[in-house]
C-alpha cells in the first residue's frame, strides 16, 4: 500500500499498541514477516481517520491521542451525558448562589452580644477581696468569674475603678488612664479582661466625661491658666468688692450653689455634682479630643463597651442666665435644693447629642471585626420627660446609644402593684422609637435593693419580670440572691471621711458562703459590715436549694436562652390590675407561646380566657416562683397566684395575640423575626 495515511493499529489482545505517528507515512511492505505471520492470531483493527469511508467501531483505550479522543467524544453516547452533567452543575451552582443570597436578604439581623445576655453589674469594692485588706478589688472579681459562668451571663459591667479622690465613690477621677490602688494595678485589670474573654464574657466599664476631680492635672493647669488648659473647665468671674457672688442661681445635684470660688485663679468654677468634681468645658474642642483619646485608650486595651455617665450634663447654656424657679413666689435667695429649679439651661443642651455621636463614631472604628462590636449605653435619668431619654437612641440615619439606661423600675417601692408595673413597662415601650432595643434594671449602686424597698416576698417575681421582658436586663450584684440593705450601717458625722456608711446600705459585701465575712474577705473587718443574714442568704447555700432565688434566676436565664419567643418575640399585654400584670411573648411562625402571670399585690384569681376568648383552655407551668408548682397545668379561666408569685406558662396556639386587630395597640416588637418550621430558620419578611 503506497498511499500515506494516518492510522491506528490496535491488537485485539491489547498486549501491544503500535499506534501511529501523525502526518508520517509508512510502507505497508515494510512490515516484518513475523508480524504478517501473527496477523491471523492477533487480529489488528485499523481505522482511517481522514478517510471518507465509515470508520470501524473502536472502544476508548488508555493512552489515546487527542485526535482519537475527539473522535469518541463527539459521539452522542458520550456528548449528551456530558452536556447534561455540565448544565446540571451550572444550574445547581446558580441555585446555591440564589439560595444563599435569598437567605441573607431574608434573614433578620442576628442579635448582638449585648442583646443576647443579661448584663451583670459589679461594684468591685464589694464583690470580692483578694488580699484580705477588707476592700474588694479587681483580682477578687477575677477570682469569681465562675459565678458569672454559673449564672450563664456573658456580659459584665464593672463600676468605676479609675484613680480617684475619695469623694463620690470613684466618680471624681484623678486619672482616666490609671487604676486606683484600692482596686489593684493596670496589670490586674488586663488580667481580668483576658480571663473574662477566655470564658466568652464581655466587659463594659463606665465613661465619666462630664467632670474630673479637682486633683486632676487638667484642673491644676487650668487653675494657673496654663496654655490650652485655661478653658478646660467652666470659669466665671464672681468676686465683687472682696465678696464672692455666684454668677447665677444654678444649684448642684447635692444642693447648694453649683459654683465654687478658687482663690488661685480668683474665679468660680462650675460643678453640677460635688465641689470636688469640676465640670469640663465641652465647648472647647480640645476637651472633646481628650475624651475621645480616653475612649481609644480603653478600647485598645480590649474593653467591649462603655456606659456614658451623666450624659445630659455635658453642656450648659452659654448665656448663663438664671434657671426658672419651680415655685415662682419663693424668695430666690432661699433656693438651695436641686428640685427647686427647672434645669432648662444645665441639661440636654443643643449640641450635647453631637458630642455623644462623636463618641459613638469613635467606638465604631473599633467595631469592624466580626464579634467585636463595641457597645455604648447612656445614663440620663430624665424622670417624667421620657421623650428626652428616647433621644439617646439616635434615629434611623444617625446612630447614638445602643440603648439609654432605663431607671423607671428603680422607682418601685412598697406601694408596688400590677398596674404600677404595667405603667412603667408601657411608658417605655410606647415611647421607644420603632425597632430600637429596650433596657430594664431593678437594682443599682445608687438605689436601695429590691428586698428592702419593695419587700422580700417580691424579689423572685421582680427578677422574673426583669428576665422575661423584651430587651436587655441588668442585674446588680447580689440581686440574684435577694440580698438586702444593711440596716445596721451607722451615720458618720466626720465630713472629711471617705464615705458615710449610712448612705451605702446597698453596697455591702457580696455574700458568698457561711465563712468569715461571708466569704468576701479573709479579714473580719471589711470596708462596710457584712449583712447579718449572710448565714442563710449566700451563694453556697442557695446553690444547694432547688427552690432558691439564685436557682430560679438561673433557670429563667436558661429558658430565655433556649426559647426564641423570649429572645426576640412580640410582647403583648393580657391583663393588668391592682394585683396582677400578665403578658405574652410570641414569635411569628411558631405556635409555642409563653405567658407571664406576675402577682405584685395580694392573693388573686385571674380569668384570662374570659378577657381573651381566643386563649386556650389550659397551659403548662414551665416555671414558678413557688417551686412545687413547676410542671402543673392551670386553667385559663381561673389562675390563682399568691402575693409575689410569678408563673411562666407555656401553651400552643394558631391564634397569636399580635395578629388580632383588637390587640394591635397592646403589642410591641423590637428585632422582628419570623420562624420557618420547614427550614428551622428565621426570616424577616412575614
Amino acid at each position: 500500500m503506497t498511499e500515506e495515511v494516518n492510522s491506528v493499529e490496535l491488537r485485539k489482545t491489547g498486549v501491544e499498541n503500535n499506534g501511529f505517528i501523525a502526518d508520517q507515512g509508512f510502507d505497508e511492505n515494510a512490515i516484518s514477516e513475523s508480524r504478517k505471520d501473527n496477523q491471523t492470531e492477533d487480529q489488528v483493527y485499523t481505522t482511517t481517520l481522514d478517510s471518507s469511508e465509515d470508520p470501524i467501531p473502536l472502544k476508548p483505550y488508555a493512552g489515546m491521542s487527542k485526535e482519537v479522543l475527539l473522535h469518541f467524544s463527539n459521539q452522542p453516547c458520550y456528548r449528551v451525558p456530558r452536556e447534561i452533567l455540565f448544565w446540571l452543575i451550572i444550574i445547581a451552582t446558580l441555585a446555591i448562589i440564589a439560595a444563599t443570597i435569598t437567605i441573607i436578604a431574608l434573614s433578620p439581623k442576628c442579635l448582638d452580644w449585648w442583646q443576647r445576655s443579661p448584663i451583670y453589674q459589679v461594684y468591685p469594692r464589694s464583690f470580692r477581696d483578694s488580699n484580705n485588706d477588707g476592700s474588694g478589688d479587681l483580682k477578687g472579681v477575677q477570682e469569681k468569674i465562675d459565678h458569672f459562668v454559673y449564672l450563664d451571663v456573658s456580659t459584665v459591667w464593672v463600676a468605676p475603678f479609675y484613680e480617684s479622690t475619695l469623694k463620690d465613690y470613684r466618680y471624681a477621677v484623678d486619672n482616666f488612664r490609671s487604676v486606683d490602688p484600692t482596686f489593684g494595678t493596670m496589670n490586674d485589670f488586663e488580667n481580668l479582661l483576658a480571663a473574662l474573654h477566655d470564658k466568652g464574657i464581655k466587659l463594659i466599664i463606665d465613661l465619666i466625661p462630664n467632670h474630673t476631680s479637682n486633683k486632676h492635672d487638667w484642673f491644676k493647669f487650668s487653675r494657673h491658666k496654663t496654655d490650652k488648659y485655661t478653658d478646660y473647665y467652666i470659669w466665671r468671674d464672681c468676686l465683687y468688692d472682696g465678696k464672692v457672688i455666684p454668677p447665677n442661681n444654678w444649684v448642684s445635684m447635692y444642693g447648694g450653689s453649683a459654683w465654687e470660688y478658687d482663690s488661685e485663679r480668683q474665679q468660680c468654677y462650675l460643678h453640677q455634682f460635688q465641689k470636688e468634681q469640676p465640670d469640663l468645658n465641652f465647648y472647647n474642642p480640645d476637651v472633646v479630643n481628650e475624651i475621645l483619646d480616653i475612649i481609644r485608650f480603653w478600647l485598645e486595651k480590649g474593653v467591649d463597651g462603655f456606659t456614658v455617665d451623666a450624659a445630659k450634663f455635658l453642656l450648659e447654656a452659654e448665656h448663663f442666665r438664671d434657671e426658672p424657679q419651680v415655685n415662682k413666689s419663693q424668695n430666690s435667695t432661699t433656693i438651695t435644693s436641686y428640685g427647686e429649679l427647672y434645669h432648662d439651661y444645665t441639661t440636654t443642651q443643643v449640641g450635647m447629642h453631637d458630642i455623644l455621636r462623636d463618641f459613638r463614631q469613635t467606638m465604631n472604628t473599633y467595631s469592624r471585626e466580626p464579634g467585636r462590636y463595641r457597645f455604648m449605653g447612656t445614663e440620663s435619668n430624665d424622670h417624667n420627660a421620657v421623650a428626652k431619654t428616647m433621644m439617646y437612641y439616635g434615629n434611623s440615619f444617625i446612630q447614638e446609644a445602643d440603648f439609654p439606661l432605663n431607671f423607671y423600675l428603680l422607682d418601685m417601692n412598697n406601694t408596688i402593684s400590677g398596674n404600677s408595673i404595667f405603667e412603667v413597662v408601657d411608658r417605655w415601650m410606647k415611647s421607644m422609637p420603632k425597632g430600637k432595643w429596650p433596657h430594664w434594671r431593678v437594682g443599682s449602686p445608687n438605689n436601695s435593693r429590691i428586698a428592702s424597698r419593695v419587700g422580700t416576698e417580691y424579689v423572685k417575681v421582680m427578677n422574673m419580670l426583669l428576665l422575661t421582658l423584651p430587651g436587655t436586663p441588668t442585674t446588680y450584684y447580689g440581686e440574684e440572691l435577694g440580698m438586702e440593705d444593711n440596716p445596721e450601717l451607722t451615720n458618720t458625722t466626720d465630713g472629711s471621711a471617705e464615705y458615710n456608711p449610712a448612705a451605702l446600705p446597698e453596697k455591702t459585701p457580696m455574700q458568698w458562703d457561711t465563712s468569715l465575712s461571708a466569704g468576701f474577705s479573709g479579714s473580719n473587718e471589711t470596708w462596710l459590715p457584712v449583712n447579718d443574714k449572710y448565714q442563710e442568704l449566700n451563694v453556697e447555700v442557695q446553690k444547694s436549694e432547688p427552690n432558691s432565688t439564685l436557682n430560679l434566676y438561673r433557670d429563667i436565664i436558661q429558658l430565655r436562652k433556649e426559647e426564641l419567643p423570649l429572645q426576640r418575640g412580640w410582647l403583648c399585654y393580657v391583663l393588668n390590675d391592682d394585683n396582677v400584670f400578665a403578658y405574652v411573648r410570641e414569635i411569628d411562625g411558631l405556635n409555642k407561646v409563653f405567658m407571664m402571670v406576675l402577682n405584685f399585690g395580694v392573693k388573686s384569681s385571674s380569668n384570662l380566657k374570659g378577657k381573651i376568648p381566643e386563649l386556650p383552655a389550659q397551659a403548662k407551668v414551665r416555671l414558678s416562683t413557688i417551686f412545687r408548682n413547676n410542671g402543673n397545668t392551670v386553667s385559663m379561666n381561673d389562675i390563682n397566684t399568691e402575693p409575689g408569685e410569678g408563673l411562666v406558662l407555656e401553651y400552643t396556639t394558631n391564634k397569636p395575640l399580635h395578629l388580632m386587630e383588637s390587640r394591635k395597640n397592646q403589642c410591641f416588637i423590637s428585632e422582628k423575626a419570623c420562624y420557618s418550621s420547614a427550614f428551622n430558620l428565621l426570616y424577616k419578611n412575614c
